[in-house]
């Protein structure tokens, strides 16, 4: 039915009911197994063009309301184009210049088109084109660029540029208002402190990157081996990489040193043939041709760097290379790999690996398995391998995205508000040129009173704020409740306080990737962690009963038995049953036990041998999903271990110390299609046949025999946060095994649709299979996720997991953690592959309504694709997102969308390589030192370790960083208005003359050690306690509206700067009038006590610094004015004024300043308290 839904808007109710209910129809269908019929459910691909006449449905109502829908779309919505001048001053300019930027940039570093390639073994030299330097670089400048760069930098912001100007106009006489240093010391100081700066953290970061391109490896050359720096190794070159060594580059994979060469399931068949007298074929084939059948040489790798999964990976060596007497034979052979072009995906790589030498030449495919990335960790053995791509073509490199210069939302405001303070100050001046009514050469009265008033736009602004974000990162480093924080980017702390989504990596971000088995359910009873010791009595006597009666069937030379699948069935006790489950868990995973080598020190790793000692000591399980190595674990516990694996058999050790060996037949890998895994084996001693498998419950529930138990079961467990796994068996005759293996091998030989035909044949064994137990592990969270997580989402922040994991382990960590609340429902967004698709599952999901979001990264291309904007419209709605199976280009590019669509901050949090390119994309990144290495918290903002620390890191530092920086920001604006209207006052009184009020060191001073001490000391107030703050999470969500500095409350401050600035210079006008030439001395005396006493009025929290620092700077101007008078006189030597020590000291003098002072600071201690009192803020009753 759901092959006929139209994709154009339909109009009439009966039509609209008709494509509803096939719709309904196809949303209900279940269909036999996962993916079935997919390309057959839709008629899209000729019909693509008619999906655009299609809006996503905004209700139920949808196709009947098409054209209002389409309106309702962001991306439907039509916005007029500006155009000419208006284009050019909104914007236009600052894109005219990036364009030619970017097209500078691109001609003076033109990208090399990548290429395939073909690269000799051992012989760099004979590589056709030149490759980069296998050289890492996370520098952003070199020797040339760095002081251009800084620059560029610093006065790409408005406010820096304006003073440069400022500053230069000074060397101009007509222009000249004061002493040089008076412009130039403030500039020289921010340029001088910025600079500083910027080169430790360039050092620091070349420091870093030499380390690691000084690491040295071995190198194969016709004369040996040679030791050889990783920046300086070639494509072409053999490296040798020995265990826990980094892989240099990438490589693909020629030998391993590993002892065991594990049997290929192939070996039979030669055998086979070997046997048959009339096939000459083995004859004519070498050594080399018959190793790709014969054996199958392998190791381990770790791959948390670059794809954040911790289990290891099995690598293939290449067979031809690997079969290869010794080492030396590699120079011997004439032999080339031929790699495709570099690219972005590190799960697929397609080349070819050709021996020309030998007669008829060897070709051998290559594919992932084949192949060693760089930044990987060899886990066992020593492996050689030839290098393929090197720097910047690495996998590793290409994924991670180039390190941007991250700037504060905070600052970008203040930039903003500098420019209308600019548009203010061209304003002023413009009005004093024409009331003097322009006479003589006006423009050049219109500079000097745009230099005059200059001081409406404070460079001080930019020092206070550098100097407080320093403090506000020495606070969060010496902080002792996050122990080990460390900030490396000093510029945007303040980013912390104003977050609305936080993206999270999962495996060792949230959880700390250890699997721990919790639960064993057998339908009657379900055991515990406290109750283990049951299931290891029971497993003890039943093994001993097995051993007695199989001595027993020897003595008296009894056959062994056969399958029991016709003997008629007989409750079985829980002892057997226990039994049952428990060998059934020892023999269906991937596991390899690995033991560690101590003789001889070589700390090489081998596999085990039959004939070697077992011992727990030194035994490891390596395998490709932790989940796996948790349950042999727990088999180990209980008494069954895994002691010997292979391709072709595995060996268990039961409790009393005997070795029972299975014969591997076949096996059935997992995959996110089939979400099971199976095994088929035969018993040694008995020569039984027996087919395991597991799976997820979704997968078994239909392959089991009927129960009642199983599916509640698994919600409840689900509800714990474990991960479930169904386990089950079969018996199978010999003969039913051999037909099923004829029709398997037929199957995969088969040209066509093999893939379809080999599940098929798989199904007819998954029939009716023996429920054996339910199985519940936990993926053990970091400490405290679930309440920060918590604390999070009531802060009014939005958390997306990003994790390249499976879809149900993500599902199940997003339920554990709390990430998904427990009465939220969960979408799973289904797996879709082209636009219609995508299309009717966009649609499913709009009906839904708060409910947490789960989608696959290949799902979620899809939809990028071609719905962009609805998609991340819908998403944003969601209380939570989980995305899986998520490359680190995909991480990074889903911030980036975030931040377009929503203009909000991110915030992104991780602990592996793969994690860097979305931490390098946020607007604040975090990076956690764990298990899997330091490169994303060497990469990041701040660095912590602990997950548990977000919280406190945004509730209090964020909120501290944000609030004192607004705080101190406003109130330097306010210090530069009010003496820039002072000296509009001044100017106007003395007949609009561009003649400055304050001279020399009297501006320096006013800026500096008058007011400095007491503004600076505002980065220690705060408006709530820390306990407070992280007890009442809600309040975070004030900060991220941006109230504490926008164009409201800077206006205030501009209404309190005209106020206070008009009364000080009025006031000190009419005061004295009979004392005129002490006018400077007067307001500016008042002027620098009304600073002192608007800090106090401004503080919320008094600390003991700020109260040394208001004495200190009262103290400093005091002094200053018994030895710096010849400054404190109007025109100082044109008015022939200078100060009289004995007139300040009087009592005129000093009722008078007071009485100046309490006027302008007065009535706005009136207006606070009352404020207070009427409107109190949301935090005054939590600290009441």
């Amino acid at each position: 039915m759901a092959d006929h839904i139209p994709l154009y808007p339909v109009r009439s109710a009966a039509a609209v009911a008709a494509v509803n209910r096939k719709r309904a129809a196809y949303y209900s269908a279940a269909g036999p197994g996962p993916g079935a019929d997919r390309h057959s459910r839709y008629q899209l691909e000729d019909e693509s063009a008619h999906l655009d006449e299609m809006p996503l449905m905004m209700s139920e109502e949808g196709f009947e309301n098409d054209e209002s829908d389409y309106h309702t779309l962001p991306r439907a919505r039509i916005t007029r184009r500006k155009r000419g001048i208006e284009w050019l001053v909104c914007g236009g300019w600052k894109f005219l210049c990036t364009s030619c930027c970017d097209w500078l940039i691109h001609v003076c570093q033109r990208k090399k088109e990548l290429k395939a390639r073909t690269v000799w073994l051992g012989y760099p030299e004979k590589c056709e084109e030149k490759h980069p330097r296998n050289a890492i670089k996370n520098q952003k400048y070199n020797v040339f660029t760095f002081i251009p760069g800084v620059l560029y930098e610093q006065f790409k912001f408005f406010l820096n540029l304006y003073f440069l100007v400022v500053s230069c106009s000074q060397f101009v006489p007509a222009l000249k208002i004061g002493y040089l240093y008076t412009y130039w010391a403030p500039l020289g100081f921010v340029l001088a402190v910025t600079i500083m700066r910027e080169a430790i953290d360039e050092f620091r970061r070349f420091q870093r990157d030499k380390e690691m391109n000084s690491q040295l490896y071995s190198k194969l050359t016709v004369r040996g081996k040679v030791q050889v720096k990783s920046s300086d190794i070639q494509v072409g070159d053999l490296i040798i990489v020995e265990k826990n060594q980094r892989i240099p580059s990438d490589m693909v994979f020629l030998r391993t040193s590993e002892k065991a060469e594990t049997p290929s399931p192939f070996l039979w068949i030669i055998q086979m043939i070997q046997n048959l007298p009339q096939v000459q074929l083995l004859p004519q084939l070498t050594k080399c041709q018959l190793c790709p059948l014969l054996y199958v040489c392998s190791c381990f790798i770790r791959t948390d760097q670059l794809d954040g999964e911790t289990d290891w990976k099995l690598k293939v060596a290449v067979s031809c290379t690997q079969r290869l007497p010794a080492l030396g034979d590699l120079f011997s052979i004439n032999a080339y790999v031929y790699a495709q072009k570099p690219q972005l995906d590190i799960h697929s790589f397609e080349g070819t690996f050709t021996r020309e030498d030998s007669d008829p030449p060897v070709h051998e495919s290559l594919s992932i398995e084949n192949t060693l990335w760089a930044s990987t960790v060899v886990a066992s053995g020593t492996v050689i391998g030839v290098v393929i791509y090197t720097g910047k073509e690495t996998r590793s490199v290409m994924n991670t995205s180039n390190p941007k210069n991250k700037v504060g939302l905070l600052d970008l405001e203040l930039n903003q508000l500098t420019k209308a303070l600019f548009l203010a100050l061209v304003a002023l001046s413009a009005v004093m040129v024409t009331l003097q009514g322009f006479v003589g050469p006006w423009y050049r009265n219109l500079f000097r009173f745009l230099l005059l008033f200059s001081y409406i736009i404070p460079i001080s602004l930019r020092v206070n704020l550098d100097m407080g974000k320093a403090a506000y990162g020495w606070m969060i480093m010496r902080d002792e409740h996050i122990p080990g924080t460390v900030v490396r980017t000093s510029t945007i702390p303040e980013e912390l306080g104003r977050l609305v989504y936080l993206l999270t990596d999962k495996t060792g971000t949230l959880t700390q990737n250890e699997m721990v088995f919790k639960r064993l359910h057998l339908g009657t009873v379900s055991y515990g962690t406290d109750t283990m010791d049951e299931i290891q009595n029971h497993v003890i006597v039943s093994y001993s009963q097995t051993q007695s009666q199989a001595s027993g069937n020897n003595a008296s030379s009894t056959p062994p038995r056969k399958a029991q699948s016709s003997a008629p069935k007989v409750r079985k006790s829980v002892s057997s049953r226990i039994h049952e489950a428990v060998k059934a868990i020892a023999l269906c995973h991937n596991v390899t036990p690995v033991y560690e080598s101590r003789a001889g020190g070589t700390g090489e790793t081998e596999y085990a041998e039959v004939d070697q000692d077992f011992s727990d000591e030194n035994r490891t399980y390596q395998a490709s999903s932790p989940d796996e190595v948790a349950l042999v674990q727990w088999t180990e516990s209980v008494g069954l271990t895994l002691v010997s694996r292979d391709l072709a058999s595995m060996q268990l050790k039961t409790p009393s110390g005997q070795i029972l060996t299975y014969h591997v037949l076949q096996v059935f890998p997992f995959t996110s299609e089939n979400k099971r895994m199976g095994i088929v084996v035969r018993d040694e001693s008995t020569a039984e046949i027996t087919f395991y498998m597991k799976g997820a419950d979704v997968a078994m529930s239909t392959i089991v025999q009927y129960n009642d138990w199983l599916e509640e079961e698994c919600g409840n467990m689900a509800r714990e946060g474990l991960r479930t796994l169904v386990v089950a068996k079969k018996s199978l005759t010999e003969e039913q095994y051999q037909d099923f293996e004829s029709r398997y091998s037929q199957a995969k030989l088969s040209l066509h649709d093999r893939a379809l035909k080999v599940a098929a044949v798989v199904e007819s064994l998954e029939r009716e299979m023996e429920l054996l137990c339910l199985t519940g592990v936990e993926d053990q969270l970091q400490a405290d996720v679930r309440p920060t997580l918590e604390m999070l989402r009531n802060a009014g922040i939005k958390i997306w997991m990003l994790t390249g994991d499976k879809l149900e382990t993500a599902t199940c960590i997003a339920k554990s953690s709390h990430l998904v609340s427990r009465t939220q429902d969960i979408h799973v967004f289904r797996p879709v592959t082209n636009r219609g698709e995508a299309h009717l599952e966009l649609n499913a999901f709009r009906r839904k309504h708060d409910c947490a979001l789960v989608i696959s990264g290949d799902s979620l291309e899809v939809c990028l694709k071609y719905y962009e904007h609805e998609f991340v419209e819908l998403a944003c709605q969601c209380p939570a997102v989980v995305c899986c199976r998520c490359s680190p280009t995909q991480k990074a590019h889903i911030v980036k969308l975030l931040q377009q669509h929503t203009g909000r901050r991110t915030c992104a949090v991780g602990d592996g390589g793969n994690d860097v390119s979305m931490i390098q994309a946020a607007d604040c990144g975090i990076g956690i030192e764990g298990k899997e290495g330091k490169q994303a918290s060497l990469a990041a903002d701040f660095s912590i370790t602990q997950f548990k620390h977000i919280g406190r890191l945004l509730m209090v530092h964020g909120r501290n960083s944000y609030k004192r920086s607004a705080a101190l920001g406003q109130f330097v604006m306010h210090r530069g208005l009010i003496i820039s209207t002072m000296q509009a006052v001044f100017s106007s009184v003395f007949y609009f003359a561009s003649v400055p009020l304050y001279q020399g060191f009297l501006m320096v001073g006013y800026a500096t050690i008058y007011t400095m001490f007491p503004v600076f000391s505002l980065v220690l107030d705060q408006d709530v306690k820390p306990e407070t703050a992280l007890l009442y999470p809600e309040l975070y969500k004030d900060l991220t509206k941006g109230r504490s500095l926008s164009f409201k409350t800077f206006l205030i401050w501009v209404l309190i700067s005209i106020y206070q600035g008009g009364i000080l210079m009025y006031g000190a006008l009419v005061l004295f009038e009979s004392e005129f030439v002490h006018v400077v001395a007067i307001s500016f005396t008042a002027l620098i006590l009304t600073e002192l006493l608007m800090v106090a009025l401004t503080i919320r929290t008094w600390h003991w610094l700020m109260v040394v620092a208001e004495f200190l700077s009262l103290g400093c101007y005091l002094a200053s004015l018994a030895f710096l008078n010849e400054y404190f006189g109007i025109g100082r030597v044109s008015f022939g004024a200078f100060l009289d020590v004995a007139f300040i000291t009087t009592l005129t003098f000093l009722w008078k300043v007071s009485a100046i002072t309490v006027v302008s600071c007065l009535p706005l201690y009136i207006l606070k308290y009352l404020k207070r009192k009427l409107s109190p803020p949301s935090y005054s009753k939590l600290t009441s």
